[in-house]
């Protein structure tokens, strides 16, 4: 498969969106226009037509395809991108009315994926999703399915040739499944290796494009790609930060969501969305520059809740301060910050808020420790952190971080120097 190339001029499209009532058409396209322009597409045109049920064979009404065939003409356009999922049928029957190429939503976000999968993990797992959203459309798009092109709904990391052949693509989503199901199994031996060394998680979730990995960026100096980008970033990053409290905290970030994301992708990164479930506390990024800040957390809210997430604390992490068009309306409290991660600021109070909201595993203590007791301050030091140690002449000064287990035993060495 042939992948898009930067120097590459953007393929010319035109998008069209039948709207039936299912969802807020306009704000949905222009979603779908982003989504366009992240594969390397040219928006030149739109179409949207309003109707009280898909069309069975071609989705949109034969009067509406005529029109649409016509904007195609007159803008020298050479795709179709519907904002729906299409059957193979659907597909082929637009495509011999229109003598263009026509993808949807579906297939789009899938290209998106596979352009930006880096890891193994990640080029799996949008490989799965492509052949399960495949393999029920071999039928209806006929030679649809054995065409190349140069992107925009042909990429597949990993693939030499798209397969037609449905006990092939069967036997492949089987061997795609035993790969990622050995690697789910060494995610979790690592998440149970964390939670038996007391290392605290907090996820950083969110609709793609708040901002997620220029935050991680801006508290660890991970390097994780940050473009202005749709899904700049599908692969599974993880650093370690230090609260004020001297507590270590590893960030994880995580995909982007988005609305109506394919189901096929939800299941096939289920595993990397499933960090949040696993988190002992959850970043909620939101762009506060956007008009669609409210709807694009209630996604992020709903899928949470979906993974298990609840009872998890979360902390509303208000991004891009620094350009928002409602910061009057949004007010910090326990469990919400602005921040703007570009401008590093709000970084202090977003670190004392996370580390008020995570369960307490350790407490921060200045002690003097009788010499006759020094077999303390290793237990302290092997289940802690100490900070600073000084010798007097009643015992040894020590600033630790004392593990919860042993705080009640620590106190009556309290030191008020």
């Amino acid at each position: 498969m042939y992948d898009i190339k930067t120097d590459e001029l953007p393929v010319k499209a035109v998008l069209a969106c039948v709207d039936i009532g299912e969802f807020n058409a306009e704000v949905s396209i222009a979603e779908l226009a982003e989504l366009a322009e992240t594969a390397n597409a040219e928006v030149v045109g739109e179409i949207i037509q309003k109707k009280t049920s898909y069309d069975p064979a071609t989705c949109m009404g034969s009067g509406r395809l005529e029109e649409l065939k016509e904007q195609l003409d007159a803008l020298d356009a050479e795709l179709v991108i519907f904002d729906h999922e299409l059957t193979g049928v659907q597909v082929r029957n637009i495509e011999e009315i229109l003598n263009v190429r026509v993808i949807d939503r579906t297939t789009l976000i899938l290209d998106i994926f596979a352009q930006r999968a880096r890891t193994k993990e990640g080029k799996l797992q949008v490989e799965l999703a492509q052949q399960k959203y495949r393999l029920p459309r071999l039928i209806g798009m006929g030679t649809a399915l054995s065409r190349l092109g140069g992107g925009i709904g042909t990429r597949g990391p990993g693939e030499t040739k798209l397969e037609t052949d449905k006990r092939h693509i069967r036997k492949r989503i089987s061997y795609l499944e035993a790969e990622l199901e050995e690697l789910k199994k060494h995610r979790n031996f690592s998440r149970s290796r964390r939670k038996k060394d007391g290392i605290l998680c907090a996820a950083i979730v969110g609709y793609t494009n708040v901002g997620k990995s220029t935050l991680m960026n801006a508290l660890t100096d991970a390097g994780v790609l940050a473009e202005n980008k749709l899904f700049a970033t599908l692969d599974i990053t993880s650093r370690s930060i230090e609260l004020p409290d001297g507590r270590s905290v590893m960030l994880v970030d995580t995909v982007g969501l988005i609305r109506r994301l394919p189901h096929n992708l939800i299941e096939a990164f289920k595993s990397t969305l499933e960090e949040a479930a696993a988190a002992d506390i959850i970043l909620n990024v939101q762009d506060l520059s956007s008009r669609e800040r409210e709807q694009q957390a209630e996604v992020t809210a709903k899928l949470l809740s979906e993974l298990g997430c609840d009872g998890i604390p979360v902390i509303n992490v208000m991004n891009k301060s620094d350009a928002a068009l409602n910061l009057d309306t949004v007010f910090e409290d326990d469990s919400t910050v602005i921040i703007s991660a570009r401008h590093h600021s709000g970084f202090e109070r977003l670190l004392n808020c996370i580390m008020k909201n995570l369960p307490e595993t350790a407490k921060r203590m200045k002690l003097r420790i009788p010499y006759e007791n020094t077999a303390f301050i290793n237990r302290i030091r092997s289940e802690g952190k100490i900070f600073s140690e000084e010798y007097t002449e009643s015992g040894t000064l020590i600033d630790a971080l004392v593990d919860i287990k042993l705080v009640k035993d620590a106190e009556k060495y309290l030191s008020e120097n």
